[in-house]
C-alpha cells in the first residue's frame, strides 16, 4: 500500500507540473527537445538532420513567435506524394532490380534515409506522361462495348502494375488515387484522344468502365482508395484530354457513376473537379446538386491558376466534404531555391492550411530529356527524380516532399499554429503524439524566431529561403 501511495503522489506531482496545451503553462522546459531537418539552397544544405537538438525553455525575447496549440485541430492528413505516371513506371522498371529496390526504399519508406512518400496518383489509362495514348477499351472504328466485355488492364501489366506491387511491398499502407485523362475514344464526341466530351448515351458504359478498373486493380492486389472523375475537365488541349462541364459531371455522378458504385459494392471515394483553384464554381455547382453530392467525398485541385486560399471557400460552403491537392508540376530544368520556396509556401503549407488532406507533386520520375511523354504531352515536366539508367538525380520536388512526407504520417492532424508573414508555417500532430512544425523563411535574409508550445519557448533561426521541419 505505501508503494501505491508513493506512486500516486508522484503521478499527481507530474500532472500538476505538466504545462497546459493553450500556452499558459509554467516550468523550465526541461526534457522537451526538438530535432530538426533543414534545406537551405543558398548554403548547399539538402534536407539534412541537424546534429544538435533544441530545447524548449522559459527565456523570452522580442523575435516573432509561432504559437502551437494542439487543442485546436483541423483536418486529418492522408499523405504526401506524387503522381506515378506511366512514364515514371517505365523508367523504374528499366532499372536493375537492386537499383530499383534501393530507390523505392528511399522514396517510400520513412525509415533510414527514406522520405516516406505515402500517397500516389495514377492515371486510368494513359496520361500525357505515358509513352503512348491508350485506354482499357480501345476498339476498332465503329465498334462499341457498353457492357465492358473487352475491358483489359493489359497495357499496364508490363510496367505500372509490377512497379506498384513493389511499392506496396515497401509501403503496404500507401493510398492510391486513379484519374482518367480521357474516356475510351469511341465514347467521345470527336472520337479522338485530344479534347472532345463524353457522349451522354455512354454515361452508363463509362461508369461501368470505372467499376471494371477498380475491380481489375483489386484482382492484382492493388486497392484504389479514390478516383477523380476527370483530370483537368476544363482543358481539352492535352494529349490525351477530355472536356467535361460541371453540369455533365454532376449528371454523370448522379445518374451513372454513383449508382454503379453502389450496385457493385464499391467503396472507392468519388472526388470531383481535379483542376485549378481559379474555378471553385465548378465543384460548388456539383456539390449544390443533392443527387450528385450524396456520392461525392470531396473536391480536388491543381494550382496552375488562382490562389490556394480560394479552397477554404469550398470547405466553408460544404465542411463535411473533403479537399485534396492532386497535382503541381516543377518545370525543367528546375531551380531549387525558387521551386522550394513557392511549392512549400503554396502547397505543403498553403494547401494544408486550406483544408487539403493530401499534397501531390506531379510526375515521380522523368529521364534527362523529360521523357517519356505522348506526342503533344508535357515536354518540360521535371520528375521528383531524374532516372538515367541506374543513375538517380534528386530534384526540387524531392526536397519539397521530404520535409512533410517523412514526418507527417497518414492519420496526422493539422493543429493550430499562428501565422507569420515572413515565416509561413504549418503544424501537425502525428498518430504517435509527436508534433511536427514546418517553417519557410520567405525572406532573403536570416531570421530569428521563436516557437512556443505549452508555455515554453524555443528560439530558432533560418537562413533566407530555407525550410525547416522540427519534430518533438
Amino acid at each position: 500500500m505505501p508503494h501505491l501511495l508513493v506512486a500516486l503522489l508522484a503521478l499527481l506531482l507530474v500532472s500538476c507540473n505538466r504545462p497546459s496545451e493553450n500556452g499558459n503553462g509554467t516550468g523550465d522546459g526541461s526534457g522537451i527537445f526538438a530535432e530538426s531537418w533543414i534545406t537551405a539552397p543558398h548554403q548547399g544544405i539538402l534536407f539534412e538532420k541537424q546534429q544538435a537538438q533544441t530545447e524548449f525553455g522559459t527565456a523570452v525575447n522580442a523575435d516573432p513567435t509561432i504559437v502551437i496549440d494542439t487543442t485546436v485541430r483541423y483536418q486529418e492528413i492522408d499523405g504526401f506524394g506524387n503522381c506515378l505516371t506511366g512514364g515514371s513506371a517505365i523508367l523504374l522498371n528499366r532499372m536493375t532490380p537492386a537499383g530499383r529496390t534501393a530507390l523505392l526504399q528511399e522514396l517510400f519508406s520513412p525509415e533510414g534515409n527514406g522520405i516516406g512518400i505515402s500517397y500516389l496518383r495514377v492515371s486510368i489509362g494513359a496520361s500525357d506522361l505515358s509513352d503512348r495514348v491508350f485506354t482499357y477499351s480501345d476498339l476498332a472504328p465503329g465498334e462499341t462495348d457498353p457492357l465492358m466485355e473487352k475491358f483489359s488492364l493489359e497495357p499496364e501489366k508490363e510496367d505500372l502494375i509490377p512497379v506498384l506491387k513493389e511499392i506496396l511491398a515497401t509501403n503496404p499502407s500507401i493510398k492510391i488515387m486513379g484519374s482518367p485523362w480521357t474516356a475510351p475514344l469511341w465514347m467521345k464526341t470527336n472520337n479522338a484522344s485530344v479534347g472532345g466530351s463524353l457522349k451522354r448515351e455512354w454515361f452508363d458504359a463509362y461508369a461501368l468502365y470505372f467499376v471494371r478498373y477498380i475491380q481489375a486493380m483489386k484482382a492484382e492486389g492493388i486497392t484504389i482508395d479514390a478516383i477523380t472523375v476527370q483530370n483537368e475537365p476544363l482543358y481539352g488541349g492535352n494529349n490525351p484530354s477530355m472536356v467535361m462541364t460541371a453540369a455533365d459531371q454532376a449528371l454523370f455522378i448522379r445518374q451513372s457513376l454513383g449508382p454503379a458504385f453502389a450496385a457493385a459494392g464499391i467503396t472507392t471515394k468519388i472526388i470531383i473537379y481535379d483542376h485549378n483553384a481559379d474555378r471553385t464554381d465548378y465543384p460548388l455547382e456539383i456539390l449544390n446538386d443533392a443527387g450528385a453530392r450524396n456520392y461525392v467525398d470531396g473536391s480536388a485541385f491543381h494550382l496552375y491558376g488562382g490562389s490556394i486560399n480560394n479552397l477554404t471557400a469550398v470547405h466553408d460552403a460544404w465542411p463535411a466534404k473533403n479537399l485534396y491537392f492532386t497535382e503541381q508540376w516543377v518545370g525543367g530544368p528546375g531551380d531549387l531555391a525558387g521551386d522550394l520556396k513557392w511549392h512549400v509556401e503554396n502547397l505543403i503549407i498553403g494547401a494544408t492550411r486550406n483544408w487539403c488532406r493530401n499534397v501531390l507533386e506531379w510526375n515521380l520520375a522523368s529521364d534527362p530529356a523529360y521523357d517519356p511523354h505522348t506526342d503533344g504531352g508535357c515536354d518540360r515536366c521535371l520528375g521528383t527524380v531524374t532516372i538515367d539508367g541506374n543513375n538517380v538525380k534528386r530534384n526540387p520536388a524531392y526536397y519539397i516532399l521530404a520535409h512533410a512526407a517523412k514526418f507527417v504520417r497518414p492519420g496526422s492532424v493539422r493543429v493550430s499554429s499562428t501565422t507569420q508573414t515572413i515565416l509561413p508555417n504549418v503544424a501537425f500532430m502525428t498518430p504517435d503524439g509527436e508534433k511536427v512544425l514546418i517553417v519557410l523563411n520567405a525572406s532573403e535574409t536570416k531570421r530569428n524566431f521563436n516557437v512556443r508550445f505549452r508555455g515554453y519557448t524555443m528560439p530558432l533561426s533560418l537562413n533566407g529561403g530555407a525550410v525547416g521541419t522540427w519534430i518533438w
